[in-house]
């Protein structure tokens, strides 16, 4: 890479954690908050093609789609992607419905992480 990126971003796709069932998750990704669905395939394959595997979106962001578009365009395979999303509050109930209409949004056969988005007790 660049020797003008900080120093954390150097290697930062060698850096992973190891999760709890053996999956090994990117310490960095790419969030794509607040970038509206018109821009985040392009936000996206940008981020992909510098280096970044962890996508994270959500579903109350409404630009998954856009996401699945950049995974679908983006080349590299699916396996050495992370993709992160989170259910909405009102979604829980339908949780199963909720996460299969992300992956079509998303345009993958599996999420590697999901989020309760905004997750409280009562």
């Amino acid at each position: 890479m660049s020797n003008d990126l900080p120093a954390y971003i150097e290697d930062y796709d060698s850096k992973t954690v190891t999760l709890h069932n053996g999956l090994e998750m990117p310490v960095i990704g790419y969030g794509v908050f607040q970038i509206p669905d018109g821009e985040t395939e392009r936000c996206v394959l940008d981020a992909i093609s510098v280096g970044y595997r962890l996508i994270d979106t959500a579903q109350v962001y409404g630009n998954e789609a856009g996401v699945g578009h950049a995974i679908a365009k983006c080349g590299v395979p699916r396996d050495q992607l992370f993709i992160t999303t989170k259910i909405w509050i009102k979604n829980y109930e339908s949780c199963k419905e909720s996460v299969l209409e992300s992956m079509k949004k998303l345009q993958v056969d599996y999420i590697d992480l999901i989020l309760l988005h905004q997750a409280f007790g009562n």
